[in-house]
């Protein structure tokens, strides 16, 4: 079902037509200021650092409110690799401790265009081989964890699970990649026809993917590296359980699908699945919508499977 007359005049006049490479600073602040701290009894925020080389990477984790021992989500935000951070994804990442049942480690990664690729790859990389290769450290064996992320963090999750095969120090079981971005193109010349279906008048623009993709790369090789878009990785194989769900009315929406199918045919077990009448970045919204219910329940069935040796 389309959106209708009224609906899609409110969604143009919230897709904005400012251009982020300019107004990114100020898009931040507005971010940062409307997010606000969501602290609930049901979970015990504690924030941490990772060290990775000369600095250190924040992360928060949030425990869901049942006793005992949990698996993990290690998480990463969107915002084009340009904003967000774990203050703006403090709601999204409460509603996802409880709803999951999981401990959801949130990655402040840093952003560009001051640290461009691969700085907040490289963040996410050290915060998981820290995890991963300590299993004291969180108190969770390696198998237990599961890479998650939104958008540019979908991309990150995608990225980071090439990097680990291809570094050889660990390897995720599971990966969810939630409306990620997986190409490297958002012009008129992109093969996918989501981008040309709704890169305007549905919030997120193909223009502004464009524009954050020019703060992220730091040149123009960048936009040529399987870490920078999975879905030019020639080999693909190796690659962790995966679950991809994608929105309906999204510009990302046939790249992120067509990733989940090229891992499929690369002999990976991959589920994709496209929640219908969803923008892009709806996991932020309240979990009471039908579409956050509906990608909750995918997820959790994704993450009850037993995972084949």
């Amino acid at each position: 079902m389309a959106f209708n007359k009224a609906v899609r005049a409110i969604l143009r006049a919230l897709s904005p037509d400012l251009d982020v490479t300019k107004t990114y600073e100020f898009e931040r602040k507005i971010r940062t200021i409307s997010s606000g701290r969501h602290v609930k009894l049901f979970y015990r925020p504690w924030d941490h650092v990772v060290i990775a080389g000369d600095h250190t990477v924040p992360v928060r984790i949030f425990t869901p409110e049942t006793e005992g021992e949990h698996p993990i989500l290690l998480f990463f935000h969107g915002g084009g690799w340009v904003t967000g951070n774990i203050d703006t994804y403090d709601r999204a990442c409460t509603h996802m401790a409880k709803l999951t049942g999981h401990v959801v480690v949130s990655v402040d990664y840093r952003l560009a265009p001051e640290h461009p690729f691969p700085a907040g790859l490289e963040d996410c990389y050290a915060v998981a081989r820290d995890i991963f290769l300590d299993a004291q450290l969180l108190g969770v064996p390696a198998e237990s964890i599961t890479l998650i992320g939104d958008s540019a963090g979908g991309n990150l999750a995608a990225a980071l699970s090439l990097l680990a095969r291809d570094r050889g120090e660990f390897l995720p079981r599971r990966q969810i990649l939630l409306y990620p971005a997986t190409y490297n193109d958002h012009t008129a010349r992109s093969p996918f026809p989501s981008v040309r279906e709704n890169g305007e008048g549905y919030i997120l623009t193909a223009k502004r993917i464009g524009e954050y993709m020019e703060l992220y790369a730091s040149c123009g090789a960048d936009r040529k590296s399987p870490y920078f878009a999975p879905l030019l990785a020639e080999d693909l194989s190796g690659q962790p359980d995966t679950l991809i769900i994608t929105a309906q009315y999204d510009p990302l929406r046939d790249e992120g699908e067509a990733y989940g199918k090229k891992l499929l045919a690369e002999g990976n077990r991959v589920k994709i699945h496209r929640i219908g009448e969803a923008l892009h970045g709806f996991i932020t919204l309240p979990p009471t919508l039908r579409v956050v219910k509906e990608a909750y329940g995918v997820i959790n069935e994704f993450l009850s499977e037993v995972i084949e040796p």
